[in-house]
């Protein structure tokens, strides 16, 4: 399987603007710049690469989790999970954390099998693979 994605940029890194889209056509010359990815925190004048990841990864998560609790016999009712990406300055920028946040509703599952089970799902997504920085978790029935 390939996924492709676009992103064009002009001008200077400081200045300049881009736009990214996606082959799915899910967002098409969706802007972004330095401001949007460094200076804006309320996400209203575009996104940024560290913002995509986190919904990659949480929407990655999900499904993973999703195929591990039906194959221990559960169908979730609702599985929704927030990504907090942590990016600092060192020598350059670096990604050095994401947290996953999630809160379940699965009829008749217990909170430690649950829990097992989110694990399992962290450690198998594929998102989570590539990411080569700590991944944590809570994992909650509601």
């Amino acid at each position: 399987m390939k996924r492709r994605a676009t992103a064009v940029w002009k001008g200077t890194g400081l200045e300049g603007t881009g736009n990214l889209s996606t082959q799915s056509g899910a967002f098409t010359d969706l802007p972004f710049s330095f401001v949007s990815r460094f200076k804006n925190d309320d996400g209203q004048l575009g996104t940024n690469p560290e913002e995509l990841i986190a919904a990659a990864h949480a929407g990655c998560f999900n499904m993973a989790l999703s195929f591990q609790l039906v194959a221990a016999g559960y169908t979730a009712d609702e599985l929704r999970t927030k990504a907090t990406l942590v990016m600092e300055k060192e020598d350059g920028w670096v990604i050095k954390s994401v947290h996953l946040a999630l809160e379940g509703h699965v009829p008749g599952i217990g909170e430690a099998e649950f829990r097992e089970i989110a694990g399992r799902a962290k450690a198998g997504c594929p998102v989570s693979n590539v990411l080569n920085c700590e991944i944590t978790m809570e994992a909650n029935l509601g």
